[in-house]
């Protein structure tokens, strides 16, 4: 269910903030290099999101989090820029499409965990 509201709040995003990525093909990094530059705007969108959620009433430490879906969905317009940036440098250095294939995927599969461990330390 979280997955089709991200999917949709994606599409938002895409349209949106349009295409940014201007690649020359000459990114000469280890695979190193690019996973570190990587994880820095990965960190940002996900601390944004945090943050963002932390802040939303909706939110409470005690209680199950049924709504976290929801509220991340709603949280993800307001970090919109950090989250462009790093489909876009994930496009940069593993090739184009791959940074929407990576949102979707693997970054939307540990996103809840991860907003809520981080949301968790912002609400105490």
């Amino acid at each position: 269910m979280i997955l089709s509201k991200l999917a949709g709040a994606a599409l938002i995003v895409n349209v949106a903030a349009g295409p940014t990525v201007e690649t020359d093909g000459n990114v000469r990094l280890s695979l190193q290099q690019k996973n570190a530059a990587v994880q820095v705007l990965m960190r940002t969108a996900t601390e944004c999101i945090a943050r963002t959620v932390a802040a939303d009433p909706r939110f409470r430490k005690q209680a199950p989090h049924a709504e976290l879906g929801d509220i991340i969905v709603a949280s993800v317009p307001r970090c919109v820029g950090q989250v462009r940036a790093m489909i876009d440098a994930y496009d940069r250095y593993f090739g184009d499409g791959s940074g929407e294939a990576f949102f979707m995927g693997p970054y939307l599969d540990a996103l809840p965990a991860a907003v809520s461990t981080l949301a968790v330390d912002r609400a105490d």
